[in-house]
């Protein structure tokens, strides 16, 4: 039977297909992490106080990077190169989703509108990525090797969600509502026809690694294909939405550590 939980099951008890998991994973991370260091060191003076969060946001990006080359570790197994089509953090750069890398890579303070794109960006990935460990997290938070990585990941992820909604809400009533709205739709569209790519394009080396039929993949192809379907008619309205997160500051205390993954 073809479901989430053995779909996942398969490609953890393979090396081939772990190793390639978690380097997908681990790259993601660390560019993530790349980004918002610089987006805090770049904060221009208004947003001043959002800086420590956007670090912090940073600070557990790096963290889940670790975690995953941690996991590969502690496996015997080394970090594998990345297939560009895999990327989805780099596409989604070259697409001109967020805040292009050239501006990150200058000394040049970014502005209150830069910001503004860079939240709108960060809702709707974090929602991705919320949604994504929450699976995992619903199948294999009590698994011996990955039940503890899973579980923290998914806590951060939460909270990164919630620092968006939070922030993009305080800017909202500060005058940029438009804006945030427009970027949202465009970022979320986007995104979702980017994350179909990527995910044929795991499911495609994956089942070169791992043998599978020409059946099976066709079907694999075909799951991908209606939820971007569904997501394109109605399901991209999730990634826009605005609304006070239960916990107010998510992102205001100290990162937790990952040296139990070491």
């Amino acid at each position: 039977m073809l479901s989430a939980k053995s779909l996942f099951q398969e490609m953890l008890d393979d090396d081939r297909s772990f190793a390639l998991f978690c380097s997908i994973a681990a790259g993601g991370e660390s560019q993530g992490g790349w980004e918002n260091a610089r987006i805090a060191a770049l904060a221009p003076r208004a947003e001043q106080a959002l800086a420590p969060k956007i670090a912090r946001h940073g600070a557990d990006e790096d963290k889940h990077g670790r975690i995953f080359n941690a996991l590969l570790r502690k496996r015997g197994l080394a970090p594998v190169p990345v297939p560009p089509d895999t990327d989805y953090t780099m596409i989604l750069e070259r697409h001109g989703i967020g805040l292009a890398h050239q501006r990150l890579r200058s000394d040049e303070p970014l502005t209150v509108a830069d910001i503004v794109t860079y939240l709108a960006h960060s809702r709707v990935t974090e929602q991705r990525a919320s949604e994504q460990m929450r699976l995992l997290r619903r199948h294999f938070a009590h698994h011996p090797d990955l039940g503890r990585a899973v579980r923290m990941i998914s806590d951060d992820e939460d909270n990164h969600l919630a620092y968006c909604h939070e922030e993009l809400l305080r800017l909202a009533r500060a005058g940029h509502g438009h804006t945030i709205r427009a970027t949202l739709r465009a970022c979320a569209l986007a995104e979702i026809r980017i994350y179909r790519d990527v995910s044929l394009a795991v499911m495609a080396h994956m089942g070169r690694i791992l043998g599978w039929r020409w059946a099976r993949s066709a079907a694999l192809r075909a799951g991908i294909h209606a939820v971007y379907g569904f997501e394109r008619l109605v399901g991209w309205r999730r990634m826009v939405t605005l609304k006070a997160p239960s916990t107010p500051d998510p992102l205001g205390g100290h990162a937790t550590a990952a040296a139990e993954f070491a």
